[in-house]
């Protein structure tokens, strides 16, 4: 997949976030919002990095879940 198609579809599945790749290579998000003081104490960081795209979603998916963020994901609704 190219690194286009990655980005974009990592920028859909994390709205909240704006995502990059720098001229390095490393895989960049920060966030939208600025983060609240409980949000900071529950480990939240207002911009990641990862070496490649699977590495930064982890981190999204972990970021989100500690700041309480829990976004519906497209697609069929579960049983």
């Amino acid at each position: 997949m190219s690194f286009d198609r990655h980005l974009a579809d990592i920028a859909r599945e994390f709205a909240r976030w704006t995502i990059w790749r720098s001229d390095a290579g490393r895989w960049w998000a920060t966030r939208h919002h600025p983060l609240s003081a409980a949000q900071r104490d529950a480990g939240c960081a207002m911009t990641i990095d990862a070496d490649d795209p699977e590495g930064l979603r982890e981190q999204l998916r972990d970021q989100e879940s500690r700041a309480g963020e829990h976004e519906p994901r497209a697609g069929p609704a579960p049983p």
